[in-house]
């Protein structure tokens, strides 16, 4: 069983248009709802994959009910922390050629008691799952070391866990040694203070957060690939893609991908890109199911092309 955790979950609106001009209005061709947020991402993914999961969520309001309700439909338990603020919405626009335009909620501040009670909640479910993996930006009035908090309590309760953060907030939970972390190719710049021009680059950055506390580095560099190093090996790996539809929580897929297959080594990297590759070819915030993978498009290697430029990715 894996859980999540999203401190900052959101229900997911994203409607496909021609074409999006400033200041016009717009008629969508499609439009759908989704559960939003990285945590929750990963759990509709671990669940289509046909593995048990739990999310723990601040949940609030009509769109937090909503949110628990179109969980439930997905095959996705949830254990809920009721806030006194409404769950956020998300806005995505999504252009033919593959643009997304996300317009993100900031959320609703949590109290200390409702922040007390949402790391006393994961405490009280620690014990049982193969993985916690905990996900995503943090709401008003939770402060940057909230997840080193939670990644404490975790392993004392002996499970492993993963983080899927950025900014402060990744760099205060690498003092908690995580036995996971998944940055994107911008966060991951970000986190050692540099741009990352090249593969090799971002193999030596992915070394430092080793370094500082992380068990693993898996990195998302979008059109690139993915990246994993552990102090055992490092590998690289990417998928063929036809068409992107939207990106829209490819690197939760990604992620959900990785820890149903073990969590560790190149077979999970090839489980993680398969994951990731079949989540940009579907609509919105759609998660692959197991008939959309093709792990027969997936190339993993230790022979790394450390020169291979990089381009900002957001999965």
């Amino acid at each position: 069983m894996i859980l999540t955790v999203t401190p900052n979950p959101s229900l997911d609106r994203t409607y496909e248009v021609p074409s999006l001009d400033r200041g016009e209005v717009h008629r969508a061709t499609a439009d759908r709802v989704d559960p939003g947020g990285k945590g929750v991402n990963v759990s509709r993914a671990v669940a289509a994959a046909g593995v048990r999961t739990t999310a723990v969520l601040p949940l609030g309001g009509a769109p937090g009910a909503l949110l628990a309700e179109l969980l439930g439909a997905q095959g996705v338990d949830v254990t809920a922390v009721s806030i006194a603020g409404q769950t956020r919405t998300n806005i995505s626009l999504a252009e033919p050629d593959g643009t997304l335009t996300k317009i993100n909620a900031a959320g609703p501040e949590l109290s200390p008691g409702e922040a007390a009670l949402l790391l006393d909640t994961v405490r009280t479910c620690a014990g049982h799952p193969a993985w916690i993996a905990c996900c995503g930006s943090l709401p008003p009035g939770l402060r940057p070391d909230w997840y080193a908090a939670l990644v404490a309590r975790a392993r004392e309760a002996g499970a492993r866990v993963a983080v899927d953060t950025s900014g402060p907030a990744l760099l205060a939970a690498l003092a908690a040694r995580p036995d996971l972390v998944k940055p994107n190719a911008s966060e991951l710049a970000e986190a050692v203070g540099r741009p990352l021009a090249t593969l090799g680059d971002a193999v030596k950055a992915a070394g430092e957060l080793l370094g500082r506390g992380a068990g693993a580095v898996l990195a998302s560099l979008g059109p690139q690939g993915q990246l994993l190093v552990t102090d055992g090996g490092t590998f690289h790996g990417t998928a063929q893609v036809t068409t992107v539809r939207s990106d829209v929580g490819a690197g939760d897929a990604s992620l959900a991908g990785f820890l149903t297959a073990g969590g560790t080594g190149p077979a999970a990297l090839a489980a993680a890109l398969a994951h990731g590759a079949a989540a940009v070819q579907l609509p919105g915030s759609a998660v692959p199911t197991p008939a959309d993978l093709r792990p027969g498009l997936v190339r993993v290697t230790q022979d790394l092309p450390l020169d291979l430029p990089l381009s900002t990715s957001r999965s």
